[in-house]
């Protein structure tokens, strides 16, 4: 932590002294546990995937909807053995795994944290990223990761920069892809039709951005087996939680927009989940209050 290169931004700012982009210090800050139930289905099952939202993000995108905590850094600070804790706790609960929410800055700890419980863990570890990932630190915690649940949420970089601050984020984001099919190349389910192992690539799709979720989808499947992974094509997008100076994104998405992506998706032979409309609401957005 005394030189932090966690993520791309690569700040290298001495995280037990300051905060780097992410906002994060050196000890873990964590903003919510829960038994989640609006994951992927072979996620969240029937009993719900063991969330835990660590409290900031390397990426900051201005229409986050879990903004007080990704921005405004909501959260209580827990030690590595308190964070064991709370997976084992997850477990006992009955959690069909344990959900790593937004954990990139926290890496480091997290690796240490799941050395310490390896033996005594059953249920698969879900590593829920932006995507705005290095591949190296991919590697490193691909040992104690079954799942990889992560974002692309931009091909263009004019896109990424203008509302992620982060011009290189596909680079990014295709290439720690790459490390987590290598790590995870197949999906396996449970006789439930829980997932065990393999990748879920997410896509938000965004008002006006269309085109560029269909870029995305065509990269992808030119250069990887497409049955390797599950795709998420999300329509949840709320424009409650996005800043309002980008008034290009003050409106849910179109069902023409939403739909033109499934069904190019389709044509391409992916496989996956799809949203209802009704997704877009901001009652699907955990309470942080509580």
């Amino acid at each position: 932590m005394d030189k932090c290169t966690l993520c791309p931004r690569e700040c290298s700012v001495d995280r037990d002294i300051s905060v780097g982009v992410c906002g994060a210090s050196g000890k873990v800050k964590i903003a919510k546990v829960m038994l989640h139930k609006w994951e992927e289905p072979s996620i969240s099952g029937t009993n719900g995937s063991g969330a835990i939202f660590f409290s900031g993000c390397p990426l900051k995108c201005v229409y986050c909807q879990n903004k007080e905590i990704s921005h405004g850094l909501k959260g209580e600070e827990i030690s590595t053995s308190e964070l064991v804790s709370i997976m084992l706790s997850l477990q006992d609960t009955g959690a069909h795994n344990i959900n790593l929410v937004t954990p990139t800055h926290f890496s480091s700890q997290i690796t240490e944290a799941l050395e310490l419980v390896r033996d005594k863990l059953k249920i698969p570890v879900v590593y829920n990223t932006s995507g705005y990932e290095k591949p190296e630190e991919i590697r490193k915690i691909g040992d104690y990761v079954s799942i990889f649940l992560t974002d692309i949420k931009y091909f263009s970089p004019e896109l990424s920069q203008k509302y992620s601050r982060a011009k290189d984020y596909y680079k990014y984001a295709k290439a720690s892809f790459f490390e987590m099919l290598r790590l995870q190349p197949k999906c396996v389910f449970d006789e439930n039709g829980i997932m065990k192992q393999g990748v879920i690539l997410r896509h938000l799709v965004l008002p006006s951005c269309r085109l560029d979720s269909i870029a995305i989808l065509e990269d992808i499947a030119r250069d990887f087996d497409v049955s390797s992974f599950k795709l998420s094509l999300m329509s949840q997008y709320t424009p409650e939680f996005c800043d309002k100076v980008y008034k290009e994104l003050l409106r849910r998405v179109t069902t023409f927009e939403y739909n033109s992506v499934v069904e190019k998706a389709i044509s391409l032979g992916y496989d996956g989940y799809m949203q209802d409309k009704s997704s877009a609401s901001i009652a699907y957005t955990p309470d942080f209050n509580s």
